[in-house]
């Protein structure tokens, strides 16, 4: 696990690895801060730093309830200037899944109850195709649970891969990338 300063690749990615950070010190690093390239000159810290606090909220809820394996990606971990969204995942146990205990739990914890990952609660947003899930829609942030399945995301040969591997690749031209691991 790297910690500390980072830089994009000249694909705008995390060179590959897993970069450990706090939410104090994601707040002051270049996800939010900005690369230090005068060329991205409309960087958007205010909203980065939103979709960070976003972030925060259900993370603090995932490790409310013992979940403490959580990963962030998306364009939020490249040098886009204004990410949609901030994606992720969290390691769990098939059972805790399974049973609805995930779900539940989250869900009294959050006032909006919006932890589902049922495709039937997806919405539309306007100017977007894919429909979102309530997280998104309120928080602007997903949060997908690992416990072993394919993530929906294909590889460059068309096969599903699971989360670890899906989120350390860019979708586009499948280079490796890093991501962030969130330590409390």
């Amino acid at each position: 696990m790297e910690r500390g300063s980072v830089s994009f690749n000249k694909y705008g990615l995390l060179p590959k690895g897993d970069y450990e950070y706090n939410f104090k010190e994601l707040r002051k690093s270049i996800f939010v801060k900005g690369p230090q390239n005068p060329s991205i000159s409309s960087w958007d810290t205010q909203w980065r730093k939103h979709l960070v606090n976003q972030a925060e909220i259900l993370i603090n809820q995932l490790w409310d309830i013992g979940i403490t394996e959580i990963w962030l990606d998306g364009s939020f971990a490249e040098a886009k200037p204004h990410p949609n969204d901030i994606d992720g995942y969290f390691e769990c146990d098939i059972a805790d899944i399974a049973s609805g205990y995930i779900e539940r739990e989250l869900n009294k914890r959050d006032p909006h109850k919006i932890w589902t990952w049922d495709s039937s609660a997806r919405r539309n947003y306007r100017g977007y195709v894919k429909k979102q899930l309530p997280m998104w829609h309120q928080y602007r942030v997903e949060l997908y649970p690992h416990y072993g399945q394919n993530s929906g995301i294909t590889d460059k040969h068309g096969n599903e891969e699971l989360f670890p591997a899906a989120f350390r690749k860019d979708r586009t031209n499948h280079k490796e990338k890093g991501i962030i691991k969130l330590v409390k």
